[in-house]
């Protein structure tokens, strides 16, 4: 696999790269068994049946401090609509698990979820405060807090910023003791830890430290996507101390004619040649919500159609897209 096709260029990716002003692409010409050829209602029948329990832990939605093409209430209703099990936002630079406890008084059936990114509106190191705080908002919907996404001291190297980014090691190598602080924080809430936009060597360190202090919800944040990307290799030694690792459908969206058109678009063989690493200790997520992107449930139901045309086994894309999703924000069953 040439790590050339996962990125053009060292920049930021994934959730925290927009371009605004385009209009919205609800679909790419090379979407997976498009189904409007289709009657609606067959077309609707097959969608809800395909989408039925998933769990998609990684949405971008308004209220944001970018630009997002979806907002987190009408993006609820719609998933509970399509027949997900369970959806959790990620909002880079605001707290968003409060606001699901307001989505959730219209949405009493549906089991959605907020989160928390330790990025610099909660100060210049990752802020034990604000997580202990988090976790004990009313309804207790935060259900992972990620390390720094685009504050992280790697992401701004990536830009050739100056700004100062905040860290998660220190100058010794060793995980500093606040980032240790919120791991236990988390594992006494019963919550994930996620690695955020950590480089992947420093994500290995965190997955280390996060099995020493007994963590059984890390996450390796996409994996497979950007500057982010793992190798092979990188991705066993995660899993091998413990870690749950993260790919998204976003890196099968981007390109030429979308929001996100500096990236080369990664093809189906590259996609799945990650899937199938371990899914007994991954998942899949779209981290969708980006202007000029397809609509989240548009790509989801894309991803699941080429799993299946790749050969991946129900009993995996159950494993990747409901079981082991729904047991990181705490769901049984």
């Amino acid at each position: 696999m040439e790590r050339r096709h996962f990125f053009k260029v060292a920049a930021m990716g994934g959730g925290s790269l927009m371009v605004s002003g385009l209009t919205p692409v609800n679909g790419l010409t090379n979407l997976s068994d498009s189904t409007e050829d289709k009657k609606p209602d067959e077309a609707t029948a097959q969608r809800t049946a395909l989408l039925k329990g998933v769990c998609d832990i990684h949405i971008h939605a308004s209220p944001d401090s970018k630009p997002r093409l979806i907002n987190e209430l009408g993006f609820a209703r719609d998933a509970y609509k399509a027949g997900y099990r369970s959806i959790l936002y990620k909002s880079n630079d605001f707290s968003c698990h409060d606001r699901v406890y307001l989505i959730r008084q219209e949405l009493p059936d549906f089991e959605v979820f907020g989160s928390l990114v330790m990025n610099r509106v909660h100060g210049d190191k990752v802020n034990v405060r604000a997580a202990e705080k988090a976790v004990e908002t009313t309804g207790k919907f935060c259900r992972c807090i990620w390390m720094p996404t685009g504050d992280a001291i790697y992401q701004l190297k990536h830009m050739n910023s100056k700004e100062q980014g905040i860290p998660v090691l220190g100058s010794d190598g060793k995980v500093l003791p606040e980032v240790v602080r919120v791991m236990e924080i988390c594992e006494e809430a019963g919550i994930s830890f996620a690695t955020g936009h950590s480089s992947p060597d420093e994500a290995i360190v965190l997955a280390r430290k996060a099995r020493e202090v007994g963590l059984k919800r890390f996450i390796v944040t996409h994996a497979n996507s950007g500057i982010w990307t793992m190798t092979p290799d990188q991705i066993k030694q995660s899993m091998d101390v413990g870690a749950f690792v993260e790919y998204c459908y976003l890196p099968k969206l981007w390109g030429a004619g979308t929001g996100l058109p500096e990236y080369t678009r990664m093809t189906d063989e590259e996609f799945l040649s990650f899937v199938r690493i371990n899914p007994q200790r991954s998942f899949i997520t779209s981290d969708l919500g980006q202007v000029g992107m397809p609509h989240p449930i548009d790509g989801m139901n894309d991803c699941i159609r080429t799993l299946q045309k790749g050969g991946i086994s129900q009993q995996d894309i159950d494993l990747l897209l409901r079981r082991n999703p729904a047991m990181l924000v705490g769901l049984q069953g």
